[in-house]
């Protein structure tokens, strides 16, 4: 993330100008320097784990940097690179008990799909930064309305996973009430980005979507219980 803010400063200069760095809370040197120092840890943390966790480390800081030197401008296939960092420590979580499961699995693309409906909508939110440094979301290259059904599909797609599990047996029916807020609320959150796709209206669900991701982590809790 310190990265991220190196090379977005710019852009936050437009879209986000009390960031750290645009704020001059941050210098950029300093921000490479703190992610200098936050990589070496993490590396270090994932060596004294296991072999496999530490390459899953290094794997997730490649598909990291990358998408904020080269993917980033891609538009979706940015989307999926961020997605693919978010689902990373439940991969790692898995590796770390040597012990991968199908529910984290299943958690795991839940997690995938929302997040990749969550960037989209995150597109229609920086839209005028991100034209100014060509980045070609699909804000910009197809309009907000289309951002908006893209990222309404991918979440509708995550919500039609998450019976699986409790379906299969595979968790408890703690896992119930947790899961069904959270569909609730990725379904809601999706119609008023339908209805309303409006910057303003698009940073609040994208906000809220954090909230549903919360309910749903702690629905795979409640499901071990």
């Amino acid at each position: 993330m310190a990265i991220n803010d190196y090379y977005d400063r710019e852009i936050d200069a437009i879209n986000e100008p009390n960031r750290p760095i645009p704020s001059g809370a941050v210098s950029p040197k300093e921000a490479l320097f703190f992610a200098l120092v936050l990589s070496l840890v993490g590396f270090t943390a994932a060596l004294m784990t296991n072999t496999l966790c530490l390459i899953v480390a290094v794997i997730a800081w490649i598909v990291s940097v990358t998408y904020i030197t080269e993917g980033k401008r891609t538009g979706l296939p940015g989307n999926f690179l961020v997605s693919a960092c978010v689902v990373t420590p439940f991969i790692y979580g898995g590796f770390v008990v040597e012990k991968p499961e199908l529910p984290i699995i299943i958690f795991t693309a839940i997690v995938f799909l929302s997040n990749t409906g969550r960037e989209i909508a995150k597109g229609i939110v920086d839209v005028e930064g991100d034209k100014s440094q060509n980045v070609r979301t699909i804000a910009v290259l197809y309009g907000e309305k289309t951002a908006a059904v893209a990222a309404s599909i991918f979440s509708f797609s995550a919500v039609s996973l998450s019976p699986l599990p409790w379906l299969w047996r595979l968790v408890s029916d703690w896992f119930l009430p947790f899961v069904i807020l959270t569909d609730i609320g990725l379904i809601v959150s999706s119609i008023w980005l339908l209805r309303d796709y409006s910057r303003k209206n698009a940073k609040r669900v994208k906000n809220l979507i954090l909230i549903w991701f919360i309910t749903g982590l702690l629905a795979f809790i409640a499901g071990r219980l």
